[in-house]
């Protein structure tokens, strides 16, 4: 499946360079110049001779005299974007003519999508595998996205509904618009929550100081609906931890971690929304020997797992559930954490 070449967005445009930008490169000049381009996208642009200095072509470290005409002349063009099959391990938990249930692992990204190269955008990911694995999927979500139907964090393990032909896809996605489908996470989270079970109503919307980010506190966010309860909580050498079921209605994206960073409680090794980037023990009801004795301890993903879906089959209707086990890291480094920990019953749920 191949796509045509696509372009970046950048204008055409001309600047006039300023004296006091005398000995400045090329490329850290029109970095200034141009709202929200990266370095190394104008970098491509100038490679791609879409850069001009007084009517000529010029390399990026060209440095700059002052008074120069500098004119941006048309947009970036990036290779192909290709969904490519590729030869890798699927936890197929149920599959029909119609659609398959996917236990995806954490690490692995649904689709590709922008990046520097095609190799690095492309390779690895869940459609890849799905490709290689079967013969056919609906069209409807578009070359890039055979299949796919929703999806999952790339960091986020666990169940996802993919679509193997056209008619399946229309009647699972109203299904998911509808707000039928049930979907139920399990997280740890830093601390404990103050509330043993809640609503979370907080739109969401992109963070414009941080755009890989998402928040609850922007202007004009999408409406988004989550449901949470504490099944455990303890206490341990590294800190209060609480294991929470997260039911959620909307599926924005990064809802679940937005969610729990809004109450202050942040998915366990999600740093993009303020979690520790390393645990370190120092409990203060443990004596300071057996504190040093501990090891530091990270998570490379997020403990964040899409454990069960509910949802009626395209086809016939039928009811169906499906539920995947939290993945053996999640287990190990619960199990690291609970070694040296208090368990808590959760407080009644209101």
């Amino acid at each position: 499946m191949v796509r045509s070449p696509y372009t970046t967005s950048v204008p055409e445009q001309s600047f006039r360079v300023a004296q006091e930008r005398a000995g400045e490169r090329l490329d850290q000049f029109l970095v200034s110049q141009l709202d929200g381009v990266s370095r190394s996208r104008v970098q491509q642009l100038i490679e791609q001779q879409k850069v001009l200095v007084n009517g000529a072509t010029a390399k990026a470290s060209l440095k700059l005299r002052g008074d120069e005409r500098v004119q941006v002349t048309g947009e970036v063009e990036l290779p192909p974007l290709r969904a490519i099959a590729e030869d890798i391990a699927l936890d197929v938990v149920h599959e029909d003519d119609d659609l398959a249930v996917i236990n995806k692992p954490a690490g692995m990204q649904v689709h590709a999508g922008a990046g520097a190269t095609e190799d690095a955008r492309n390779r690895g990911t869940l459609v890849n595998a799905l490709l290689h694995r079967f013969n056919a999927l609906s069209e409807v979500g578009g070359e890039l996205r055979p299949g796919i139907v929703h999806r999952l964090d790339k960091e986020t393990s666990g169940l996802i509904v993919v679509a193997k032909n056209d008619a399946a896809h229309h009647k699972l996605a109203r299904q998911f618009s509808g707000r039928q489908v049930k979907k139920t996470y399990i997280a740890l989270v830093q601390g404990w929550p103050k509330l043993d079970a809640g609503t979370i109503d907080a739109p969401i919307s992109r963070d414009m100081s941080r755009r890989t980010r998402m928040t609850t506190r922007g202007v004009d966010g999408r409406s988004a609906v989550s449901h949470f309860k504490v099944v455990e909580k303890f206490q341990s050498a590294y800190g209060k931890f609480a294991l929470v079921e997260v039911k959620i209605e909307t599926g924005r994206t990064h809802q679940i971690r937005v969610h729990l960073a809004s109450l202050g409680h942040p998915v366990v090794g999600d740093t993009l929304y303020g979690a520790a980037g390393e645990l370190n023990p120092g409990n203060p009801g443990r004596t300071v020997g057996a504190a040093r004795a501990l090891p530091r301890l990270s998570l490379d993903r997020n403990f964040l797992h899409a454990a069960r879906v509910e949802f009626a089959h395209p086809a016939s209707a039928k009811a169906l559930s499906f539920e995947a086990p939290l993945p053996g890291e999640l287990v190990r480094f619960m199990n690291k954490l609970r070694e040296r920990a208090d368990s808590v019953a959760p407080e009644t749920s209101i």
